[in-house]
């Protein structure tokens, strides 16, 4: 997995999420992870395809989906309903936006496909012979990571 399409993902994490929250992000130690990886609770998948293919995963508790919808609506959300699936849906856009519109820039030609929210306990993604590399962030609101998979397309 080239860093090229790694770090546009992680700025725009670090970047949109200290926007949108108004606080300090604090970027924790990454690290690497194959096939299948246990998902926390709440998760945004957008899919990529052209010169690459894989996704991006937006990974967080139910309890810091929760806290993270509440700060970006200005009101106390306290379930899992449509407004905050909609609300992390919004965040995982714009990260997705602002890191493909960098990767253009450098080049790079890929489409995304919209951000899928899946919520549930015991939930776990399996990536097929890629390894997924795992960008932790702290926020007062909790942990978010970044979970990239990303391969360059074979005749790319």
């Amino acid at each position: 997995m080239r860093v090229e399409y790694i770090n546009p993902f992680v700025e725009a994490a670090f970047n949109i999420l200290k926007e949108v929250l108004q606080t300090e992000v604090n970027r924790e130690e990454l690290y690497l992870k194959k096939s299948t990886q246990p998902v926390m609770g709440v998760a945004a998948i957008v899919g990529l395809a052209g010169d690459v293919e894989g996704r991006v995963l937006i990974d967080m508790s139910k309890e810091t989906a929760m806290k993270v919808a509440s700060t970006m609506n200005g009101e106390e959300l306290n379930t899992i309903d449509e407004l905050v699936k909609a609300t992390i849906t919004e965040l995982a856009n714009m990260i997705t936006a602002q890191a493909v519109t960098k990767l253009h820039e450098l080049g790079f030609k890929f489409d995304l496909t919209p951000p899928a929210i899946m919520t549930g306990d015991n939930m776990q993604v399996s990536d097929l012979n890629v390894e997924a590399l795992i960008v932790p962030l702290g926020l007062p609101q909790g942990k978010i990571e970044i979970n990239v998979a990303i391969k360059e397309r074979v005749g790319a």
